[in-house]
């Protein structure tokens, strides 16, 4: 029940019911699952370039000759990557930082993929005109994106922001005030 419970999104009681299924499963099924957490730590690599999580290096989207290499998005953690893939809107390259600048859990600049970027902006990637910062809109994100920001602009780079405000479909008397704020600073012209 503890090794469950240190998963993220894993409660007690959930831990608890996860160490219950696997005592009244299957042998073999418990081998499965252990084999296959194995097989992933041992398979599973950081893509040279854009610092994802991949089975090969470089990824797929890094090795990927039709995306555009003149813009690369940053974010916070690999899944963000297939989020943003998703929507079909973006057709550039990525790097993961793997997490956030955040001083109370003593996370600093240095523990994140931030120098490999740099190191990424000039050794390859020459083409670079554009770094997409796609952190979370929180107090780590900002302080993250702003920190990026005075890292990259005297390099040359347009350094661009995710847009904030409401979402589609949302109702404008359910909004909180910073996301209704960050709409009408955001506004486009109709």
């Amino acid at each position: 029940m503890d090794a469950f419970h240190r998963l993220p999104g894993i409660g007690p009681k959930s831990a608890q019911r996860l160490a219950y299924h696997i005592l009244r499963a299957p042998e073999e099924e418990a081998r499965e699952l252990a084999a296959a957490l194995i097989e992933v730590k041992e398979s599973i690599v950081l893509c040279e370039f854009c610092q994802n999580l991949t089975d090969t290096s470089p990824c797929r989207i890094c090795a990927d000759t039709g995306r555009d290499r003149t813009v690369i998005c940053v974010v916070e953690e690999p899944l963000d990557i297939v989020a943003i893939d998703r929507t079909g809107g973006f057709n550039g390259l990525f790097h993961v930082l793997h997490g956030v600048i955040s001083p109370s859990d003593g996370i600093g600049p240095e523990d994140l993929k931030v120098e490999e970027l740099l190191r990424r902006l000039r050794d390859r990637d020459t083409d670079v005109d554009e770094i997409i910062v796609a952190t979370n809109p929180n107090l780590e994100g900002e302080a993250t994106s702003m920190y990026l920001a005075r890292l990259l602009r005297p390099l040359g780079l347009r350094v661009t922001r995710l847009a904030r405000g409401l979402p589609a479909g949302a109702d404008l008397e359910y909004a909180d005030d910073v996301t209704l704020g960050r709409a009408m600073e955001f506004r486009q012209e109709v």
